[in-house]
């Protein structure tokens, strides 16, 4: 996919480096949660058994450097539909990229995929990504508690 300022791809193994350095950044620790990937083939790991099961996207921009990844989580559970998700290396924050990458996969749920609902949660501290979604024209619901997680996430659908 494109945008006027990204191209998303389908991540592979040779996205290994960036995957390890994404999983380890502040922001995906802080909002996501640590994953304990620590090396390459942890990272080629989880590429193939996370990465492949919904579409994602590695975000890159005019020089195919990567930025972020972004994309759409089938059967979370606790979440009664797919959601969207996405993180950027802090470097890349603050410069527009989520909203343009989320935006696109969001097309791409509803034409290709076919999806009518969409969720997504954020930690209830992250004010950014939930700007993000309310951007793309989600509306907070409630605070929910995700089975397996101790802390409650800011539940949002569109």
């Amino acid at each position: 996919m494109r945008t006027e300022r990204l191209t998303l791809t389908p991540p592979v193994a040779d996205d290994a480096g960036f995957v390890l350095e994404l999983l380890n950044d502040p922001g995906w620790i802080a909002n996501i949660g640590d994953r304990g990937v620590r090396t390459l083939d942890g990272a080629r790991a989880y590429i193939e058994e996370r990465f492949s099961k919904s579409p994602w996207f590695v975000v890159r921009d005019a020089a195919g450097q990567p930025l972020g990844m972004c994309g759409v989580v089938v059967g979370r559970d606790g979440l009664d539909s797919p959601d969207i998700g996405y993180a950027f290396l802090a470097r890349h924050s603050g410069q527009g990229y989520a909203t343009e990458a989320a935006a696109a996969v969001l097309r791409h749920a509803r034409e290709t995929m076919g999806l009518t609902k969409l969720a997504a949660i954020t930690t209830p501290t992250n004010t950014a990504s939930q700007r993000v979604l309310e951007k793309l024209g989600f509306r907070f619901v409630q605070m929910i508690n995700l089975p397996g997680s101790e802390e409650p996430s800011a539940y949002f659908v569109i």
